[in-house]
């Protein structure tokens, strides 16, 4: 393929919304011509650029380019569309987080609950006030001793569910092993199309953040104020957050900051981690702040700048400066649908480290303190799919492989009493087990095969895993939010 010249471009007006291929470079280096989308044409002495969508591609790969990476012989002018009808001249519905996901991402998978499996006529056992779910017979195959009776192959229609090709890079998955890819590919965010939203909020508009000993390259637009945008960096205090135009503005507002951690009470410390949990009405300023620098690396959000319904939980690393933040999470104080997450998000320079599954198993522990059963706000990002699912996996796993037989009988448990024990929601439990290809129909009952290849992939994951909560060092009180009127 034949890149078009200047002189080419000038005969023709590339003009917002237009498609065509454009060279970029692929995982492997490679030199490749995708489809893409014209966001935004602007002049600069001498030549013009262009800031395109890559087609498919997920949109933290948009970027600038220059007019030789045009493949101007097959150029696609925009057609005219329909106006998509709205409510109120809103489209679509109020979030209701200050962050929340306003587009579905194909990835996230349905909306709806997975449905249970059909009820066995086996005889079931339930527990108490429990809805009656079925037994599952946990059945290890021995293939060395050939002492475990393999189950009938899957019925028709029971095929494994192919994990999701995600766009992005996977912030937490250590290891393919449990299941879960090591990196969702870098070929398709999967999302819906936001033609109709403001042109502005697809392109990102910051450059550069400076947030402690840290230089973060934003993946997508946030609302900071416009006057902050045209800067080449844009600085963050890392103990409060707010947002200063200069270094020297930076170093000022540093000698008159007191914090040297996130505001609010700590609730958890093992070693160098501590969790802090910040109310969004009693510290709307930092909640605000930290709803902005999250908006740069989580696509499809809808800042809200109402923080008073939720509660932040800050993850820090400690050292003799401070408690620097490394990720956090948002949930509603009342949720009405069993949210124990409404927002989560690691820094991307502490990505691939472990702290992404930490977060998520933080949130389970306040759940579980609670005596609730939790699920995260859907739908989930790329990133956070892959995550919960490999945390999912690895906690059932972890749960079933300790069982132990009942005088000489295979051991059995419930759906109610995987999620009672790890506070994990009945349909999140069903779907993993879906998903991990777990469930056979052997003979009237449900068995749960726990293969080799699963159980030594879940053994080299768990090893990897150095970072847990420790349950001990948790100092957590629940709070009735039913009984204080407006928060």
């Amino acid at each position: 393929m034949v890149a078009c010249t200047n002189t080419e471009i000038d005969c023709v007006d590339v003009v917002e919304g237009c498609r065509l291929p454009v060279l970029r470079k692929n995982q492997e280096n490679e030199d490749e011509w995708p489809l893409a989308e014209i966001l935004s044409v602007k002049e600069i002495p001498g030549r013009k650029l262009y800031y395109v969508h890559y087609i498919d591609f997920n949109k933290r790969l948009d970027e600038w380019v220059t007019p030789d990476r045009l493949d101007m012989k097959k150029l696609q002018f925009p057609k005219k569309e329909a106006k998509t009808p709205t409510k109120n001249g809103l489209p679509g519905s109020r979030p209701s987080s200050p962050e929340r996901e306003v587009v579905r991402a194909a990835g996230a998978g349905p909306q709806h609950p997975p449905s249970r499996p059909p009820q066995p006529q086996a005889q079931q056992k339930s527990l108490p006030t429990k809805t009656s779910l079925p037994d599952f017979q946990v059945l290890q195959q021995q293939a060395q001793n050939g002492t475990a009776r393999r189950p009938m192959p899957n019925q028709p229609g029971r095929k494994r569910k192919q994990p999701p090709n995600c766009g992005g890079t996977d912030e937490d998955s250590q290891d393919s092993s449990d299941g879960i890819p090591s990196a969702p590919r870098m070929t398709g965010s999967l999302v819906s199309d936001r033609s109709h939203d403001d042109i502005v909020t697809r392109m990102k508009n910051i450059d550069c953040i400076e947030l402690g000993r840290h230089r973060l390259k934003p993946w997508y637009f946030s609302p900071y104020p416009q006057e902050l945008t045209t800067l080449p960096i844009l600085y963050l205090c890392e103990f409060c957050l707010k947002y200063l135009k200069s270094l020297k503005c930076l170093q000022r507002h540093l000698t008159k900051c007191n914090l040297r951690h996130p505001p609010g009470n700590e609730i958890y410390r093992k070693g160098t981690i501590s969790f802090f949990e910040i109310d969004g009405r009693k510290n709307k300023t930092y909640s605000q702040n930290l709803c902005l620098l999250a908006k740069c690396f989580l696509d499809h959000k809808t800042l809200y700048y109402d923080t008073d319904p939720f509660l932040f939980y800050v993850m820090t690393e400690y050292d003799s400066k401070g408690f620097h933040i490394v990720g956090y999470f948002s949930k509603e104080k009342e949720s009405t649908e069993d949210y124990n997450v409404a927002c989560i998000l690691t820094l991307p320079p502490y990505q691939r480290r472990g702290y992404g599954k930490l977060l998520i198993e933080f949130s389970y522990e306040l759940s579980k303190v609670e005596g609730k059963t939790g699920t995260p706000e859907k739908p989930l990002s790329d990133l956070g799919l892959l995550s919960y699912r490999s945390y999912w996996s690895q906690t059932i796993l972890e749960i079933l492989m300790d069982l132990k037989p009942d005088n000489g009988e295979r051991p059995q448990i419930t759906i109610n009493e995987i999620s009672e024990i790890t506070s994990v929601k009945k349909e999140d439990v069903i779907s993993t087990l879906q998903y991990l290809n777990l469930i056979n129909y052997y003979k009237g009952q449900y068995i749960l095969t726990l293969s080799e290849d699963i159980v030594e992939g879940h053994e080299r994951a768990m090893q990897k895993r150095h970072l847990r909560i420790d349950p001990k060092c948790l100092h957590f009180t629940p709070k009735d939010w039913s009984k204080r009127g407006k928060w």
